[in-house]
């Protein structure tokens, strides 16, 4: 009888308690930032004071002030003392960096932290920060001639490669019992390559190191590559123009070989969701008593940020706030040539002709954005009008387990 595998290791314990840790701290500045302001502006609506407080007021002012700040300092002493004697009892351990036998439970709760904090987790050293890694059955694979020959069977001439979406992992490929990858490979005689990959870093980051890391397939797979296709799911399209893009200008032969390129719900203009994000952060700054709270939808990572617009390259954030409230600044804005592209949507509205279906999209991405079309001709990625399908009574993550997408995928793969 086999063993489940675990939902909880060792490394974790240090990763959560550092994250908690960062919590703390953090929330202790907010807290800190409110505190002064209520202090300083106790109008209503908090009016900035023209003049410093003077007078018995000021002596109260300062007192609580000066008390206060001790208070903080205190508590943020001790906090990373805690977080300090938690990562040297863990490391007395000995934990596993990169355990390999995980369950999906806790894979996915890994993959979700590392899209939203994935950035901070990276800068920090934290244990849960995902790397990028192709995988088979759950289990990061060597990019080298000999590991790939031993753990695939019989590699083909032909790649599929399956990039997953935003907050997610390669196993959420498989819904419902269900697997795109699986099922175009079977058919069409590819080896499916799953990435995983830290979804909170900046797109242009994830897709430069696919292009690497492509390469390296590329020059160590057992058998001379004559195809390469890539799906993209949400995110995952996204960071494949990227890896693209970044292939081409460090001339990689790989990008030779890619011959289509399929989007499935990539919010190509942006995403609704992270713009509503930008939105609430520029109420929040509004006013000096709320402004403090504006740190809390700030510690979203860049990988959520990039989704407002859609960049995809370093210069579309470089030099920039990426919380600010800033018009489209992409340089990137059209497919890859002598690429086939194609574009699938969905709509959770049952009919085309309900209007508020096409703001809303999939719930999470728009119909435009996710089929490239804009208003700025030099921004609309212009697919042609057979290479877009749209699929009504859908969720975004509906679009995983539908047989129609897989059968219309299978039937652009084969054209």
């Amino acid at each position: 009888m086999s063993m489940k595998h675990p939902h909880i290791h060792l490394t974790d314990i240090q990763g959560y308690s550092q994250l908690v840790i960062d919590a703390t701290l953090g929330v202790t500045g907010i807290v800190e930032a409110m505190h002064h302001t209520i202090l300083g502006l106790p109008m209503p609506l908090g009016k900035a004071r023209a003049k410093p407080i003077t007078g018995m007021p000021g002596m109260v002012y300062k007192g609580l002030q000066g008390s206060s700040a001790l208070v903080y300092k205190l508590v943020r002493r001790v906090t990373a003392t805690v977080g300090s004697g938690m990562d040297n009892a863990v490391e007395y351990f000995h934990p596993e960096r990169d355990p390999a036998e995980s369950s999906h439970a806790r894979t996915a709760v890994v993959s979700i932290l590392n899209g939203v904090l994935g950035d901070h987790m990276q800068d920090h050293g934290n244990p849960l920060t995902l790397g990028m890694t192709f995988r088979l059955g759950g289990r990061a694979l060597e990019i080298n001639r000999e590991a790939l020959t031993s753990a695939i069977a019989q590699p083909s001439a032909k790649i599929l490669v399956m990039l997953h979406g935003h907050c997610m992992n390669e196993l959420q490929w498989c819904r419902n019992g269900h697997d795109h990858g699986v099922v175009l490979a079977a058919a069409n005689g590819y080896t499916p390559m799953y990435l995983r990959y830290n979804t909170g870093l900046h797109i242009s980051e994830n897709g430069r190191a696919l292009a690497d890391q492509l390469e390296q397939l590329l020059a160590e797979w057992p058998t001379r590559v004559q195809e390469i296709c890539i799906v993209g799911y949400s995110m995952g399209g996204m960071v494949a123009r990227s890896a693209i893009h970044y292939g081409k200008k460090a001339q990689h032969a790989w990008v030779k070989q890619v011959h289509k390129l399929f989007f499935v719900g990539t919010p190509q203009h942006g995403s609704m969701v992270e713009q509503a994000g930008n939105l609430i952060d520029k109420a929040l700054e509004m006013s000096p008593y709320s402004h403090a709270l504006s740190r809390l939808g700030k510690i979203r990572s860049a990988g959520t940020t990039d989704l407002r617009h859609g960049n995809l390259v370093d210069e579309d954030w470089k030099g920039h706030d990426r919380f600010e409230h800033a018009h489209d600044r992409r340089q990137l804005s059209q497919l890859p040539v002598n690429v086939k592209c194609y574009a699938i949507a969905a709509m959770i509205a049952k009919k085309p002709s309900e209007m508020w279906g096409q703001v809303v999209g999939d719930g999470l991405v728009p119909l435009k954005s996710a089929l490239g079309k804009h208003r700025d001709q030099n921004r609309a990625l212009q697919l042609p009008a057979e290479h877009q399908r749209v699929y009504y009574g859908m969720t975004h993550l509906g679009l995983l387990d539908s047989q129609a997408v897989c059968d219309q995928l299978q039937a652009w793969i084969v054209e």
